[in-house]
């Protein structure tokens, strides 16, 4: 039941520049210690709002989850290549703060973004997983993404090796 009532006090909307804080607060915090980003170093706010305005620039949307004004989640898509011929193809990114896990906040950022990528006539959805976080894996597989291939040892962090798990969802 409280995951009901606080999905119904979360909001949903674009990202504003003024979210840009929050989310390198959350992108930082998996940097330092998670594997769901294969970075190594923190990123600044000028990075990060780079990164941000480059994805509207290109027409792909960021998203945000507010819960009583504060920025809970985010997500994301942008190109999954850069080939043209990829272009019906978009990679995301679904992050909730870690205060907010498990209320239900992912599932709305990742429908929004589903339905986004649909009106935007995209064809797949790519999300790329550390092996090592079934729980976002088996969240992917709740939406219908499929486990179409994993990568042995290609990403090293925090002194191991890391395999990757691609998976995809048809959107159409």
């Amino acid at each position: 039941m409280e995951n009901n009532l606080y999905q119904m006090e979360v909001q949903i909307r674009p990202y504003k520049t003024e979210d840009t804080h929050a989310i390198l607060e959350i992108l930082n915090y998996n940097i330092l210690h998670s594997t769901s980003l294969y970075d190594y170093e923190i990123r600044n706010y000028e990075q990060q709002k780079a990164i941000l305005e480059d994805k509207l620039n290109k027409g792909f949307p960021v998203i945000v989850a507010t819960l009583e004004g504060e920025v809970a989640g985010f997500g994301m898509y942008s190109e999954f290549r850069f080939r043209e011929a990829y272009q019906f193809t978009v990679e995301h990114s679904v992050y909730v703060n870690d205060d907010f896990q498990g209320k239900g906040i992912g599932k709305l950022l990742l429908q929004e973004l589903i339905n986004l990528a649909r009106k935007q006539k995209l064809h797949t959805m790519i999300a790329v997983i550390d092996s090592e976080n079934q729980n976002s894996v088996v969240f992917h597989e709740n939406f219908g993404f499929e486990t179409v291939g994993v990568f042995k040892e290609c990403g090293f962090k925090f002194d191991r090796w890391l395999h990757t798990v691609f998976m995809q969802l048809m959107l159409k």
